[in-house]
C-alpha cells in the first residue's frame, strides 16, 4: 500500500469564488464555438455551470450558498441576454436552421415545433421558421428513412399500409399527408425530395 493510499482520499479542492460575469462570458463563448444555441439554451448551460460550482462548494463544506448562487445565475442570465442583444445568439437563425434540418430528416411540423419549444424558441419564432409548406416533403423523408410507401421494396399489404399510416401518425403527420405520401408515385416522390433538399 502506498503512503497516499494509507492517507485515504484527498479532501475536495477549494472551489474558488462563484463564477462571475467574465468567467461566464468565457464559458458562453467556448460553448458557442462548438454548438448553436438559443438564448434560453445558453442561459441553461451557464446555470448548470453555476450549479456545478455550488455542488463543489457544498462538498468543500461551504454554507449559506443561496445568495451567491442566485447572484451568479442572475449574471448568467445577463450574459445570455447580452449575447442575444449583440446578435451572437440569434433564436430566429437557430430556429430556421434547426427546422430545415428536422424537416429534411423526416420530422413532422408538429415534432419540429415541439423540438424548438424544448430548445427555448418562442412559439411565433418557431412557427415562422417551420412554415407551412414542407409537411409533404417531410412525410416523404420519413417514408424514405423507414422504407414505406413509394420507397418500400414491394407492394404493401393492407396490414402493412395500416402500420405505415400508424407510424406516420405517431410521428405527428396528419392523415391526409400520410395517405398522400404513401400513395405517391416513386419517381415523383424522389423528385420532390431532391427539390426539397436543394431548397
Amino acid at each position: 500500500m502506498t503512503a497516499r493510499a494509507a492517507q485515504g482520499p484527498r479532501p475536495p479542492a477549494p472551489p474558488g469564488p462563484p463564477p462571475g460575469e467574465a468567467r461566464l462570458r468565457q464559458a458562453a463563448e467556448a460553448h458557442l464555438a462548438r454548438f448553436a444555441a438559443t438564448e434560453a439554451g445558453l442561459r441553461r448551460v451557464l446555470a448548470r455551470r453555476v450549479d456545478r460550482w455550488a455542488r463543489a462548494a457544498e462538498a468543500f463544506g461551504m454554507t449559506d450558498l443561496g445568495p451567491l448562487v442566485a447572484e451568479a445565475k442572475r449574471q448568467a442570465a445577463a450574459v445570455a441576454a447580452a449575447m442575444a442583444a449583440s446578435g451572437v445568439v440569434d433564436d430566429a437563425a437557430f430556429a430556421e436552421s434547426r427546422a430545415r434540418r428536422l424537416l429534411r430528416a423526416g420530422r413532422s411540423r408538429r415534432a419540429a415545433l415541439a423540438h424548438l419549444a424544448q430548445k427555448g424558441v418562442a412559439g411565433e419564432v418557431a412557427a415562422e421558421a417551420v412554415g407551412e409548406g414542407a409537411e409533404m416533403e417531410a412525410a416523404l423523408a420519413f417514408c424514405r428513412r423507414r422504407r414505406l410507401g413509394p420507397f418500400a421494396a414491394g407492394d404493401a399489404t393492407p396490414e402493412a399500409h395500416r402500420q405505415a399510416l400508424a407510424a406516420l401518425a405517431r410521428a405527428g403527420f396528419g392523415r391526409a399527408e400520410a395517405a398522400a405520401a404513401l400513395a405517391m408515385d416513386p419517381a415523383e416522390a424522389e423528385d420532390r425530395l431532391l427539390a426539397f433538399r436543394r431548397g
